[in-house]
């Protein structure tokens, strides 16, 4: 190992990791960036709560999937499902735009899982994500659907753990994962070290894809890595929010990329899940917040604040309150931060706290209900975040606190921007129109 073993990487995760301006080198190309879609949205998409006729059998995976895909309780794959599996396992590039809760990561584990041939000691799928608790869970679905593939190993590594225990790994054939899933800055230094062979990659995939490739430094060690592997390569990149500027450098990545967009850009509302404002003091959010837990039926709740202090004084502050609480921000050790993950998705606590690392992405089932403590700084926050609540088609409710005249101005641009009435909260609302039976 270099020098650059101790070095502290970068964590891009929170809204204070400020990206300076600049230009980003020219990606790496794999091919011909044209595209026989050109970002145009099908018209006649059907919706979501439509009745899929396509069963996964469909498809013709492997035995080994679909047998995993029957446990897991997956009958009808999900519109981006249907739109990107036939193309995805036959090796095509992908380029996809899709609301949050609707099965986008599916598609690659899947996929991936479908073409997969385990060599020991060869890596042959990277998977890239902008934050550590993302490839915890992304690697916990590689783990769900190769259940019957016991040859298949997977692995992740981010910053904030020993990076000589994964030299360790990828030295060793036979623990050397065929699936890694990895935050950009660990994996750079991993491959810029020599230490991860990526000369047998045969699929490239970016999850969030425009969070990673809008920050320039974060965007430079996407491009190191994509360098490091081989020329011909399957790449697929997925996001719930894909701005047209995006979608042209994620094709310089690309061969003649499949482009799904599922729903026009300015429809990207969730069925299923209200969304209401509450207009208040700062000094009044504190006594709302305590009503709302009180008054509110929820399986599970997340609270949206927009740093690390705050998020870290209004967990104690709702402790102190007995309510069942937990936070959620990069102020925390990484064995931590999965710990308390873990604690929530296990139903251990009911109520998070987090800052926006948790806003993307992150898939959490008995989620019902997002209170925006802080209103978010833009509309693509507001969608990734309310996204948390209201899962591949289940009822949900998202309620955001404005207190300034420039949270007002977000809430009239979301409403734009979406095409959404986002009206006052009532006096009283039914607790049947946002809690699943």
């Amino acid at each position: 190992m270099s020098s650059h073993d101790n070095e502290e990487l970068i964590d891009y995760e929170d809204e204070h990791d400020v990206i300076p301006n600049g230009t980003a080198p020219a990606a790496h190309t794999n091919g011909a960036a044209t595209s026989t879609v050109d970002g145009e949205v099908d018209k006649d998409k059907k919706n979501f709560s439509g009745i899929h006729s396509t069963g996964f059998r469909d498809f013709l995976l492997k035995a080994e999937l679909l047998r995993a895909i029957s446990d897991l309780g997956f009958e009808h794959p999900s519109e981006v499902q249907q739109e990107c599996i036939p193309q995805a396992v036959l090796g095509m590039d992908v380029l996809c735009q899709a609301k949050s809760g609707h099965g986008k990561t599916a598609v690659f584990v899947l996929a991936t899982l479908q073409q997969l041939e385990p060599v020991n000691g060869e890596i042959s799928v990277i998977v890239l994500c902008h934050t550590r608790e993302l490839a915890f869970q992304i690697k916990n679905e590689y783990t769900r659907f190769a259940k019957y593939m016991p040859d298949v190993r997977v692995g992740t590594f981010y910053g904030g753990t020993p990076v000589q225990k994964d030299a360790e790994i990828l030295r060793d054939k036979t623990r050397c994962p065929h699936v890694v899933v990895a935050t950009p800055g660990r994996l750079n230094a991993l491959t810029r070290d020599k230490v991860l062979d990526a000369k047998n990659v045969k699929h490239f995939i970016l999850d969030e894809c425009d969070k990673m490739l809008e920050q320039l430094d974060m965007r430079r060690d996407v491009q190191e890595i994509f360098r490091a592997t081989p020329h011909h390569k399957q790449v697929m990149m997925f996001s719930a929010t894909l701005a047209k500027e995006i979608r042209a450098t994620c094709k310089k990545f690309m061969a003649n990329p499949l482009e799904i967009f599922v729903d026009d850009e300015t429809k990207l509302t969730l069925h299923g899940l209200q969304q209401h404002y509450i207009k208040l003091d700062e000094n009044a959010k504190n006594r709302k917040l305590n009503e709302l837990l009180d008054t509110l039926e929820f399986n599970q709740v997340v609270i949206f604040v927009k740093s690390v202090a705050r998020a870290v004084e209004l967990d104690k502050l709702l402790v102190s309150c007995n309510f069942p609480s937990i936070s959620i921000h990069s102020g925390l050790a990484q064995e931590e931060r999965i710990n308390r993950y873990t604690a929530f998705k296990a139903f251990e606590k009911r109520i998070l706290v987090a800052t926006d690392i948790f806003g993307r992405g992150i898939d959490v089932e008995r989620v019902n209900i997002v209170i925006n403590y802080d209103c978010p700084p833009d509309a693509d926050s507001y969608l990734h975040r309310v996204g948390r609540a209201g899962r591949f088609g289940t009822k949900g409710l998202a309620i955001t606190f404005q207190s300034s005249e420039a949270d007002q101005q977000v809430m009239s641009a979301i409403q734009q921007r979406f095409e959404v009435a986002v009206p006052e909260l009532p006096d009283h609302i039914d607790p049947a129109t946002y809690m699943t039976s």
